[in-house]
Formats: C-alpha cells, sequence, structure tokens
C-alpha cells in the first residue's frame, strides 16, 4: 500500500523555524517527485516545494526561497522540508505529495493536480 504520513507541524512565533517530515511506504521512492503543498482558509492550495532527487532538480516558490529548504533521506524514504524565519503569512496545513517526477515542472503553475498519492497534512501556525 502507498502511505504519506505528514509530521512536524504545531506553533511558532514569527522568524522560528519547524522542520517537517514526509515518510513514504509503498513505492519506490526514488522514481517520483515529492513536492510539498499548504493550504490556508481563504486561499487556494500553494505549491511550495519539490524535490525530483534522481532528477537532481529543486523547485521553491518565490515566496519561500531563502527561508524553506527541501531535502531527502532516501535510507529513510523521508523528505523534510525545514522552515526558517517563518511568518504569520506560512501559516497552513501542508501536506507532502508524490507525483510522477515529470510534475515538479507544472510546481509554479499548478495547484498538486499532477501529484497522485497525497499524505493528511499536518497544521503549521505562526503567531505574530
Amino acid at each position: 500500500e502507498v502511505h504519506l504520513v505528514e509530521s512536524g507541524g504545531g506553533l511558532v512565533q514569527a522568524g522560528g523555524s519547524l522542520r517537517l517530515s514526509c515518510a513514504a511506504s509503498g513505492f519506490t521512492f526514488d522514481d517520483y517527485a515529492i513536492g510539498w503543498f499548504r493550504q490556508a482558509p481563504g486561499k487556494e492550495r500553494e505549491g511550495v516545494s519539490c524535490t525530483s532527487s534522481r532528477d537532481g532538480r529543486i523547485y521553491y516558490a518565490d515566496s519561500v526561497k531563502g527561508r524553506f529548504t527541501i531535502s531527502s533521506d532516501n535510507a529513510k524514504n523521508t523528505v523534510y522540508l525545514q522552515m526558517n524565519s517563518l511568518k504569520p503569512e506560512d501559516t497552513a496545513v501542508y501536506y507532502c505529495a508524490a507525483g510522477p517526477r515529470w510534475a515538479i515542472a507544472t510546481m509554479s503553475s499548478s495547484s498538486g493536480e499532477y501529484f497522485g498519492f497525497w499524505g493528511q497534512g499536518t497544521q503549521v501556525t505562526v503567531s505574530s
């Protein structure tokens, strides 16, 4: 069975940091792009970051570039999102998702439609 499980969300003050984890199982990890998305109330879902490690490609949304870092531990089948200098506007439910490796090219122009496997989400709240 295919499973993606996010963890690491919580409540932090503006300027603080969190590290989100996405643990994958049930599929060949390196055959997929793993993306992070977020959804805030009243806002459309946004692609945040993505890694296609086999292809050596990484994506960051402009809004998080320089603050967030995506990384992979293939031995653990886990992708991380290190979030630093958090802002209240980062508050959202964060999801990880797996899709075909080419889907990394769609991150800036879509909201995850090409990613077929999704985790349950983890809440990130940044207080001002």
